[in-house]
């Protein structure tokens, strides 16, 4: 009987809006604690910095929230209202027992978010622009959620940022006048207690203001 538990390799690997749906309802309510604590998880705290140090504020939405660490760090640093979207409802539900969310949304980012043209004046992406996730195809979807000078802090997998388009996605978002204020630091994904072959990734904060 298979028994170990989930992780970044079985995240990495994921193929299908379905897929996620599936491991995600195993490891949410071990994540924090399996995953995130475990490894030194750096990067929702980090992004949450970034958004905030960009002059980011409320209403934010937290695009794949998972189990709310990111808009558990905004709130922290005294941004709310924050709503919470995320494939699996059981995430969500975790999520939701940290008091940091307004609202929670289930959604699949390929189909779009159920909320109308504009509502966010902030949006924010910790840990869900990655390997076996999703691509810059969703972008459009997260401007149309957002109100003209919305500020946005998007993580994204350096090694995942040129082989998906990430670059390409931006460049055409910029040279349309979609987008401004484009910067992208670099920043460790783990702290020094991570260990396994991904305790050195890094991930770009896409750091941008919709036009």
């Amino acid at each position: 009987m298979h028994t170990q538990k989930p992780g970044l390799s079985d995240a990495y690997a994921l193929q299908t809006p379905s897929d996620s749906k599936r491991l995600y309802a195993g490891w949410a309510s071990s994540y924090d604690q399996n995953f995130a604590a475990e490894q030194d998880y750096l990067l929702p705290g980090l992004t949450a910095k970034a958004f905030a140090a960009a002059g980011g504020m409320g209403p934010v939405l937290d695009v794949g929230a998972g189990t709310g660490l990111c808009g558990s760090a905004l709130r922290e640093l005294g941004i709310s209202p924050i709503d919470a979207t995320d494939i699996s409802p059981e995430m969500l539900a975790e999520a939701l027992r940290k008091d940091a969310y307004r609202d929670v949304i289930e959604a699949d980012l390929l189909e779009g978010i159920p909320v109308p043209r504009g509502t966010y004046r902030g949006v924010i992406s910790s840990g869900t622009f990655t390997h076996g996730h999703v691509g810059p195809g969703v972008l459009p979807a997260l401007l149309r959620a957002a109100a003209p000078e919305a500020q946005f802090a998007v993580s994204v997998n350096a090694r995942h940022y040129e082989e998906a388009g990430f670059a390409e996605a931006f460049d055409r978002l910029l040279r349309g006048q979609w987008i401004k204020d484009f910067t992208l630091p670099e920043l460790r994904i783990y702290g020094p207690r991570a260990t396994g072959r991904h305790k050195n990734d890094t991930a770009l904060i896409a750091l941008f203001r919709k036009v």
